[in-house]
């Protein structure tokens, strides 16, 4: 079942925050579409609009959950005469806390048996709480390869513990997981790419493609470009092949092709031909009555070594 909202604002991140916080979720957890890009307004007076995005999150229906079944029936027994107890805070307050982490605790339960049948038996998953839901880090020997390419393996697991997570129903439990700091370094990464790739294109006016990537990386991505003036980006493609496109704000700017054969021997202007001044005619100068090298071997001769002589260090 897919829950969404849309919402505006300032820019493509703020409006995305704005559409999570009617969901209810963090912006982590929900995967988001471009409605439309913002606009500047003409010499700030005149026109202009803001982003549009629509946010969305996959949740359990209740509806396919299984029925809880009856419990017995047995007839009334007389009430104990009442008792007065106090139990202690600290006890009550540890027994709230318990029952807010079991979700993440079925959700690490679960990776154990997961990270069992990938090979890794020892693998420990440690829970810690966290805002709206709980952080999830695997440890282990050789415990690197789950992060797979670009982290895929790693977000797939994630999402598979997310479901477990929230499988009860009721609020929304934000689960995140993550081996050695692979999150933070990733996103500086793709913070350096972004603006990276939005300075190149304000300086040549070209458009460049990134790979393609899930939405929270994109939305990394975004946010960067918008760090740089007169940059703009925005995601195309669909499903697995979404990928975000980085331009100038003006769009693209025409590059006129220069004639790289100006100059070069071999064509008029060069220094490989010299006029005839009685008849105008072309006559070769002295470098192309040069006769070719010898002594080594052709290029394209099959026996010739790929390499040359290498000297040894004395």
């Amino acid at each position: 079942m897919i829950r969404e909202a849309i919402a505006t604002g300032d820019n493509v991140d703020a409006a995305f925050a704005n559409a999570c916080a009617q969901l209810g979720v963090e912006t982590v957890d929900a995967e988001f579409e471009i409605l439309e890009m913002p606009q500047k307004k003409t010499l700030g007076l005149f026109g202009g609009r803001p982003a549009k995005v629509r946010a969305y999150i996959e949740v359990p229906d209740p509806a396919q959950a299984p029925a809880p079944k009856p419990a017995p029936v047995s007839a009334p027994k007389p009430a104990p005469a009442p008792v007065a107890k106090v139990a202690p805070q600290p006890a009550a307050e540890a027994s709230s806390e318990k029952n807010s982490m079991a979700p993440a605790e079925n959700a690490a339960s679960y990776l154990k048996r997961v990270l069992a049948g990938m090979g890794l038996p020892d693998a420990t998953v440690e829970v810690k709480p966290a805002d709206s839901g709980a952080s999830l880090t695997l440890n282990g020997g050789d415990i690197g390869f789950v992060i797979g390419h670009r982290g895929e393996t790693l977000d797939a697991l994630q999402y598979l513990a997310s479901l477990v997570a929230n499988h009860s129903g009721g609020s929304y439990f934000r689960l995140t997981l993550d081996v050695g700091n692979y999150r933070e370094k990733r996103r500086e990464t793709l913070e350096a790419l972004g603006r990276k790739m939005a300075y190149r294109a304000v300086k040549s006016g070209r458009n460049s493609s990134l790979e393609p990537m899930n939405p929270h990386e994109r939305r990394i991505i975004h946010t960067a470009v918008q760090e740089v003036e007169g940059a703009k980006s925005w995601s195309e493609g669909e499903d697995q092949a979404r990928h975000v496109v980085i331009g100038p704000e003006g769009g693209e700017r025409y590059q006129p092709r220069r004639d790289n054969r100006r100059g070069k021997p071999g064509y008029g202007g060069g220094r490989g031909f010299d006029r005839d001044r009685r008849g105008g005619r072309p006559q070769r100068g002295p470098q192309q009555n040069q006769a070719p090298r010898s002594g080594g071997p052709k290029a394209d001769d099959p026996s010739a070594p790929i390499y040359g002589k290498i000297e040894a260090k004395k």
